[in-house]
């Protein structure tokens, strides 16, 4: 087999989307591995269309492996796969992941059951332990080569990878940004207003930007770039038309409606409070 770490570039291919949730499952599923485990391995899932390919789940597989050989539970991964598509049937199996910077012999072989369990998979790497100072993420897909009627090997070719989320994700992302940054490694989620708040401030910010940049192309001082204009001409065009008095009547109304869903959730944290205090009394 040739390990496709090797390659520099991607070649030209469809595009691999990984959710953050996938890493953190991944990195989960490490942190929780056997005594003695080198790496761990686990079935990806998602969608596949012409041009990418997308994982949105993921769930770790019981394995075993030596220098001689490699066991996988596969009758497990099979009933885990069965469970998962009660709950999301848009997800099917795209590949499989191991941790683990270098593709191994057994790696191969385990990805040849992949290759019966789903058409052309892709096979995802997770540096976990940093080998390279940063947890490098690496997808592959497999082809064969070799002379016809002779050994046939295996070359691992590399994918673009690309990290996408969902706006729900979004919430986790920025969170364990911020804890990036505390000392005490820790930090708590913010209230809904304040997340509002929050992005209404980012959104000012990036407007002075912009507008200080307009301002700087109209007087010379900048040199226009068309690219950017584009991007300015569609921004403009995604403004919905809507008077600013109806503007301030929507907001009102939905800012209405945040405030009585926080209301109603700390009035219902208070009665499970009081409740559970009436019960040891």
């Amino acid at each position: 087999y040739l390990n496709g770490g090797s390659f520099s570039m991607a070649v030209h291919g469809p595009f691999v989307k990984i959710h953050p949730v996938v890493l953190a499952s991944i990195v989960d599923s490490y942190e929780r591995r056997n005594e003695g485990a080198s790496r761990v391995i686990g079935t990806l899932l998602g969608t596949i269309d012409k041009h990418s390919v997308e994982v949105t789940n993921c769930f770790s597989v019981p394995h075993n492996e030596s220098e001689d050989e490699v066991a996988v539970d596969m009758e497990f991964a099979k009933n885990m796969y069965e469970l998962h598509k009660k709950v999301s049937p848009s997800e099917v199996i795209i590949g499989w992941y191991a941790t683990g910077y270098d593709i191994t012999e057994h790696s191969v072989l385990i990805h040849e059951y992949y290759s019966r369990e789903a058409q052309n998979p892709i096979h995802l790497t997770v540096d976990t332990a940093l080998q390279s100072n940063k947890m490098n993420i690496r997808a592959y897909v497999s082809a064969q080569m070799g002379v016809p009627g002779k050994t046939v090997g295996v070359m691992f070719t590399p994918l673009t990878v690309k990290y996408v989320y969902y706006d729900t994700e979004r919430i986790g992302v920025d969170l364990l940004q911020r804890t990036r940054a505390s000392p005490s490694r820790t930090n708590g989620l913010t209230s809904d207003l304040a997340q509002v708040g929050s992005a209404a401030g980012r959104i000012q910010e990036m407007l002075t930007t912009m507008l200080s940049y307009i301002e700087d192309v109209l007087s010379g001082k900048v040199t226009a770039d068309n690219s950017v204009g584009r991007y300015l001409m569609d921004l403009v065009n995604k403004v919905p038309k809507i008077t600013a008095e109806d503007f301030e009547s929507m907001l009102n109304s939905n800012i209405n409606d945040l405030l009585m869903v926080t209301y109603l959730a700390n009035l219902t944290q208070a009665q499970i409070a009081l409740n559970e205090k009436l019960v040891v009394l």
